[in-house]
């Protein structure tokens, strides 16, 4: 029985989801604020982590950048009631692995935990696979990590869907749309230009292993492609 840690300040809405976590087969753990869901995250080792974002003393911003500057890798899903695209980048920014805003269908939320839940699943139960390879960079899809020369790179599971449309159609571009599509897999309203948010953070995370890293291409007024590093794709 999965584990799952929800923190809000709305005691309505804990109970909410708390009774459909329950019903769909988790151990449900509450907390009412930040610094008390940050207490029960180091002491119980959740699962996954869902929370909401506009809290008093400790945020879901100010959470999620704490757990990850601890090296605290527990999947985090932020709950907003605010409907800017801003939040949403800083959300991802900080190291959140999805997000979903206020007003939300409870069956999204549900579709949502279980894909973070499968992620982690599928990386502790594959031992061994053959990598998708195209120029230097691997992708296991069962254990959803990544590799580009002989560095790993840590990606979140939209990060990975991503680079996995990319690099399927090498060199063909793709619309934010498109992308967006099919990272997302559901039928929630976000705007297309987050799509820009996740290629920002996944170019970051590839300068940091090299610093001539220039596989994914911006065409601009189209979308984006994924190119050989050396120029060949």
């Amino acid at each position: 029985m999965p584990k799952i840690l929800l923190i809000d300040d709305d005691p309505s809405l804990l109970d909410v989801l708390s009774l459909a976590f329950e019903e769909a087969g988790y151990d449900v753990r509450l907390a009412r604020d930040g610094v008390t869901g940050h207490a029960a995250i180091v002491k119980d080792a959740p699962d996954v982590v869902v929370s909401d974002v506009n809290m008093p003393g400790l945020d879901g911003f100010s959470l999620c950048k704490r757990l990850r500057d601890a090296k605290i890798s527990v999947p985090v899903l932020l709950l907003t009631s605010r409907d800017d695209e801003v939040d949403e980048a800083l959300g991802l920014e900080l190291g959140a692995d999805d997000y979903v805003a206020k007003p939300f269908r409870t069956r999204i939320l549900l579709a949502r935990v279980a894909a973070l839940l499968r992620r982690d699943q599928r990386r502790a139960e594959a031992t061994a696979e053959r990598p998708t390879v195209v120029g230097e960079l691997s992708l296991f899809p069962e254990r959803l990590e990544v590799t580009y020369g002989r560095e790993a790179i840590v990606v979140t599971l939209t990060e990975f869907r991503l680079l996995e449309a990319l690099t399927r159609r090498t060199g063909i571009v793709l619309s934010r749309e498109r992308l967006l599509e099919t990272v997302r897999g559901d039928d929630s309203v976000v705007a297309s230009r987050i799509v820009d948010t996740y290629v920002r953070r996944l170019r970051r995370k590839f300068e940091a292993v090299d610093s001539a890293f220039d596989a994914i291409e911006t065409v601009v007024g189209a979308g984006y492609r994924w190119k050989s590093p050396r120029g060949d794709g």
